[in-house]
């Protein structure tokens, strides 16, 4: 019998190392299975004492509670911890403290799953001192005092305290250190958590580079949750719900419903930040209802929170809301600070004073605001947001203008200390989002004031739109690890092309490429600050750097189109009519480019669309550029566009056709490109494959440009464009160029090897003076909230390229030849890039949609 004994303890034993190691890897299902095993054989030895069974059950029931609580097993869970604690009391020392220690952690570590966090802390303290008494007396396993400071670090974070989370996760690494056995995935967790700490203090990248840090499959669900909680807060949901897509169903295969629950409030959030207010409610309340069956009151809270944001956001697009909302929202406010939410009760709080303001409830609303919170080192900026927003709202209410704009202001010098820290472009360009309901109150404001002030509207506007430009780059960082994964794009992006010529499916690759471009951004992200931030021009000195040329400055408020006016150091204020109107003619002419792009188009097809363009063209400039005449003249324009209005060839416009025009993303980036750019000398030529034999600008260009470095066939690949691009005084670029406007740093321009992608070209060292893109559609950005436009130019314009000229739609290979020819022998004989644009398009507008961004 003892024999028999003795086998079955073994059996259990290895049973309940094979369901740890299940449960490492997330698979509770599995875990829970093995150790209902072990605890039948343990069932079944006779003379327990003798075969020394007691310590593994202990093992087995505190395993059995964590993988029950996670895989929300009623009945089980917790209850399963009382008979260990009584189990260990019965054993010597050190045994005893070994396992005392252990189940004492285990109910910490269920008590912060259960959101009990002052219990947990406790219960983790009491079972420190033990455990470190069994290790020093030579016994316990130490990846269970590691394990404990991990945990201590996640109740610490859960109560938004971060030092003292750093603390605890120092202590575990400490340990890590000292216990070489200790198992690898608690590091590889103690990493992870640094970046939640991380992105709790706002830094964004920090926090990016430790999820990357801590790469491993059996955290891959919880890594993809909390970088998709990063990248919300750089204002990237679309970036979060794909995150967030891939780890539900990896969560819901091992039955974590903790983590799944997490997982559905997260897709709330970046459903809310999207706007798309019905489905964020959805996904609030199949949150709330996983954690309320959890018995989770704290999580349960927090979706409440967010189904409640949802009902007040669609509430003010729809100008009114249901007495009992603000009502909900106050009792919400108090219900999360029971429990100890401070910065979810004051973000109910703010969600009721924007109702009782909708409802006409000042005096109510003043009063619910007195009772906010000063805001934390921890507090979200977009709960800061929110709360200037309020206390604009209130200042609108009570007719005090000038308090509501200070809140504004004030609120986006906040939002601007965040913007300083984040890393890679995509994430400088995404805060805006956060300040984008103040920066609209803020336009509104003074748009809709008795004496509008232009000069006061232009600060607004530069002070809200565009940000991203206002950064001086630093230098490039070499991260291997991207180059291999940019090379391996590449490789897939050629072949794909390859295919579709040859007529064979390329589904399998277009997946595997979209994969890797996730990789690419992914590890951009985590990169230092994207550059040094530089002042808001002022108006004195744009109007002072503009000479005889005139800014004209478009922006869009409720509706309406208007554009400021800067011509001689004075401002002028010219309303536009409906902001939808012209986007709708920005996109039909758009259409009608595109269409008419092909060089072996059909006369009459041209003619067709010909007819259609020049209608739509005549339609924008009665709107757009006649109300201006009277101020502008016949001046030579900065343009600085708004939304849809960006994808505008401008020369197309009957009275600009001629006209040396510029386009610039603000007038502090026009400012800032004045004065940008190198001076080297040197000139590239680069082309690129598959143009077509009418191409003819080749031999032109190199009688213009005798001493130009020239890279064609085999030799112009993109490691050899980039190295010859950095440093060089002009670039011409002629290659097919697509632009990709869900991910705008994936537009590309072709080459021998491979797309050279726009992100490869925003960390030159160097960057030219002038780029010339004789390719389509590369002038086109995706504009995200704030007019932060982000495109290939784009690109280059941000990495302190000053003059960037591009295509806005599709180009002919010859209509490009024939202008960019024009082009350059004006250039070279000294006529500056927007005058020489213009008389090069003139010719054919329709058929040469190129523009010239930065500083011309």
């Amino acid at each position: 019998m003892r024999v028999a004994d003795t086998a079955r303890v073994e059996r259990a034993r290895n049973l309940h190392g094979g369901a740890r190691d299940d449960a490492y890897a997330y698979d509770f299902a599995r875990a829970r299975a093995k150790l209902l095993k072990a605890l039948v054989l343990l069932d079944e030895v006779v003379d327990q004492q003798a075969a020394g069974s007691t310590p593994v059950l202990i093992h087995v029931l505190v395993s059995l509670a964590y993988v029950e609580t996670e895989a929300g097993v009623s009945g089980g869970g917790i209850d399963r911890l009382e008979p260990a604690l009584e189990l260990a009391d019965t054993l010597p020392e050190p045994k005893r403290s070994e396992l005392l220690g252990l189940t004492l952690e285990q109910r910490g570590i269920l008590l912060i799953r259960a959101g009990e966090l002052d219990e947990a802390l406790e219960a983790l303290a009491a079972a420190e001192k033990p455990l470190a008494a069994a290790l020093r007396a030579g016994a316990g396993d130490p990846t269970v005092l590691a394990t404990l400071y991990l945990n201590q670090s996640l109740a610490h974070i859960e109560a938004a305290n971060p030092g003292a989370a750093v603390i605890a996760l120092n202590r575990c690494m400490e340990c890590t250190a000292e216990y070489p056995e200790v198992h690898a995935s608690v590091g590889i967790k103690a990493r992870h958590n640094l970046g939640y700490v991380a992105y709790m203090t706002g830094d964004i990248p920090t926090a990016l580079r430790h999820y990357e840090e801590a790469r491993d499959i059996g955290l891959q669900p919880t890594r993809l949750l909390d970088r998709a909680r990063a990248l919300l807060a750089g204002g990237l949901p679309e970036e979060a719900a794909r995150n967030l897509v891939d780890a539900l169903p990896l969560l819901r295969k091992q039955r974590a419903g903790q983590d799944a629950a997490e997982v559905e409030l997260t897709l709330a959030a970046a459903e809310l930040l999207q706007g798309n207010t019905e489905r964020a409610q959805r996904w609030a309340r199949r949150a709330e209802r996983g954690f309320t069956r959890r018995g989770n009151a704290r999580w349960a809270a927090v979706a409440a929170l967010a189904a409640m944001r949802a009902q007040t956001d669609a509430a003010m697009l729809r100008g009114r809301g249901s007495p009992s909302l603000p009502v909900a929202a106050v009792k919400l406010a108090d219900r999360a600070r029971t429990l100890m939410l401070e910065d979810e009760s004051a973000l109910a709080l703010m969600l009721a004073i924007r109702l009782e303001l909708l409802r006409g409830n000042v005096d109510t609303a003043e009063t619910l605001i007195e009772q906010l919170p000063p805001s934390r080192s921890t507090t979200p900026v977009d709960n800061q947001m929110m709360a200037r927003l309020c206390r604009a709202e209130l200042a609108v209410a009570r007719g005090e203008r000038r308090r509501a704009l200070a809140e504004a202001r004030n609120g986006l010098t906040v939002l601007g200390k965040a913007r300083d820290r984040m890393g890679g472009l995509e994430l400088v360009c995404g805060t805006a989002i956060h300040g984008r309901k103040l920066g609209e109150l803020a336009i509104q404001l003074v748009l809709d004031s008795k004496r509008t002030d232009p000069r006061r509207l232009f600060t607004w506007l530069e002070q809200t739109r565009a940000q991203v430009y206002r950064y001086e780059p630093l230098p490039t960082i070499d991260d291997p690890e991207m180059a291999t994964k940019a090379a391996e794009l590449r490789h897939a992006r050629r072949t794909m092309q390859l295919d579709r010529l040859a007529g064979r499916s390329v589904g399998k690759l277009a997946k595997h490429a979209a994969a890797l471009e996730r990789d690419v951004v992914r590890l951009g992200w985590h990169t230092s600050a994207w550059g040094s931030p530089r002042p808001v021009a002022a108006l004195r000195d744009v109007a002072a750097a503009l000479g005889e040329r005139a800014l004209v400055e478009f922006a869009m408020s409720e509706g309406r189109l208007v554009a400021v006016v800067v011509v001689d150091g004075r401002t002028r204020l010219v309303r536009l009519g409906s902001a939808a109107d012209a986007a709708e003619l920005a996109a039909r002419l758009h259409a009608d480019l595109d269409a008419m792009a092909p060089d072996t188009l059909a006369a009459p097809i041209v003619e067709v669309v010909r007819r259609s363009a020049e209608r739509t063209a005549e339609a924008l400039d009665r709107q757009l550029i006649r109300p201006l005449l009277g101020a502008v003249g016949d001046r030579d324009l900065v343009i600085v566009p708004t939304g849809p209005l960006y994808a505008i060839p401008w020369s197309v416009a009957p009275s600009l056709q001629g006209r040396p025009l510029v386009v610039a993303p603000s007038a502090t980036a026009w400012l800032s490109a004045q004065g940008s750019g190198t001076s080297g000398g040197r000139t590239l030529l680069a082309r690129g494959p598959m143009l077509t034999g009418t191409v003819a600008e080749d031999a032109a260009l190199r009688s213009t440009y005798a001493d130009a470095a020239f890279l064609e066939g085999p030799g112009a690949t993109v490691a050899e464009v980039l190295a010859a691009l950095d440093g060089t005084e002009l670039a011409h670029l002629a290659a097919h160029g697509e632009h990709e406007p869900t991910n705008a740093l994936f537009s590309r321009l072709e080459l021998a090897d491979g797309p050279l992608f726009a992100y490869e070209v925003a960390r030159l060292r160097q960057p030219p003076r002038q780029v010339v893109l004789a390719a389509c559609e590369l002038a086109l950005n995706y504009v995200r909230p704030g007019d932060e436009a982000l495109g290939y130019a784009g690109a280059l314009l941000a990495s302190g390229v000053r003059t960037v000229v591009a295509a806005t739609s599709r180009v002919g290979d010859e209509s490009a030849a024939t202008a960019m020819v024009d082009y350059h022998q004006r250039l070279a004989a000294g006529v500056d890039p927007a005058r020489a644009l213009a008389e090069a398009v003139a010719g054919d507008p329709y058929r040469r949609p190129f523009i010239c961004l930065g500083a011309g």
